[in-house]
């Protein structure tokens, strides 16, 4: 069977300890192998090993700011 092309995931790895969110960033980096991932995140280890980073900020008067970050290559 063939993978699913595209994961959506928001802030699965909030609640992980070190240990288990290394391992939730070693499936990651099976998983993109194949295919293409979304996440949302808080976890600075998470957003480290993205390609490129997009972050959504409100500003005053209730408008959103959204900012386009692509990571280097060794980053």
């Amino acid at each position: 069977s063939r993978p699913s092309p595209f994961y959506v995931m928001d802030e699965v790895e909030a609640a992980l300890d070190d240990v288990n969110l290394h391992r939730f960033l070693s499936l990651i980096a099976e998983f993109r192998r194949d295919a293409q991932l979304l996440i949302v995140s808080h976890q600075k280890r998470t957003m480290e090993a993205g390609d490129s980073l997009l972050g959504v900020s409100m500003q005053p008067g209730g408008s959103s700011k959204v900012v386009t970050e692509r990571q280097s290559a060794t980053a």
